[in-house]
C-alpha cells in the first residue's frame, strides 16, 4: 500500500509528535536536543518558515517531513527537508514516498536543488535510500555528530539538483 501525503493540519499535532518523539530522544539521526519537550519539537517542526507534510498509511499518521529553504538570499533556490517515519511504519516504503513527494513539492515551490545538510553516517539506511533518489555525497564533515552509542561519527552533506 502507497502512503498518502498531504498537507498538515492542526489536527496533525499529536500524531506528529508521537513520531518526533522518539526519534528526538534516541539522539541517533538528528543533531537535536534529546531533551525536548513536545511543544519545542513541534515548534521546530512546524515552523512558519517550513511547509510540513503527513504520509498516511492505513489511516493512520506513518510519517511526517517538512520542506524550507536550505538558506536565505543568495542559497534560497536550494531545498532541505527532514523526515521521520513512525516505528511501526519503518520498512513500508513512507520515506521513499515522503523523499518523492518532497521531490516534486520542492519543484512546484521553484528550487532548483535539494541538500541535506546532516546525514549521520551510521544511518546508513537513510544513505542508501538518499543515494537510490538521485543524491550524491558532496561533503564528509569528520566526527561532527555525536552519537549516544558510537561518540563522534562522521556526517554527509547530500546534494540532488531538481
Amino acid at each position: 500500500m502507497t502512503p498518502t501525503i498531504r498537507p498538515t493540519i492542526a489536527e496533525d499535532a499529536e500524531s506528529i509528535w508521537q513520531i518526533l518523539a522518539p526519534v528526538i530522544a534516541a539522539g541517533d539521526t538528528y543533531a537535536l536536543p534529546r531533551d525536548w519537550n513536545r511543544e519545542q519539537a513541534l515548534g521546530y517542526w512546524l515552523a512558519p518558515e517550513k511547509q510540513c507534510f503527513v504520509a498516511e498509511l492505513e489511516g493512520c499518521i506513518a510519517g511526517t517531513y517538512y520542506l524550507k529553504a536550505n538558506q536565505a538570499g543568495g542559497g534560497a533556490h536550494v531545498a532541505n527537508c527532514g523526515y521521520m517515519t513512525a516505528g511501526w511504519a519503518a520498512g513500508r516504503g513512507v520515506a521513499r514516498a515522503m523523499c518523492a513527494h518532497s521531490l516534486d513539492a520542492a519543484r512546484a515551490a521553484g528550487f532548483r536543488a535539494m541538500q541535506f545538510n546532516l546525514v549521520v553516517s551510521t544511518n546508513r539506511r537513510a544513505i542508501g535510500l538518499w543515494q537510490q533518489m538521485g543524491f550524491e555525497t558532496v561533503g564528509l564533515l569528520p566526527g561532527a555528530f555525536q552519537h549516544p552509542e558510537q561518540g563522534d561519527v562522521d556526517a554527509l552533506v547530500m546534494y540532488r539538483r531538481l
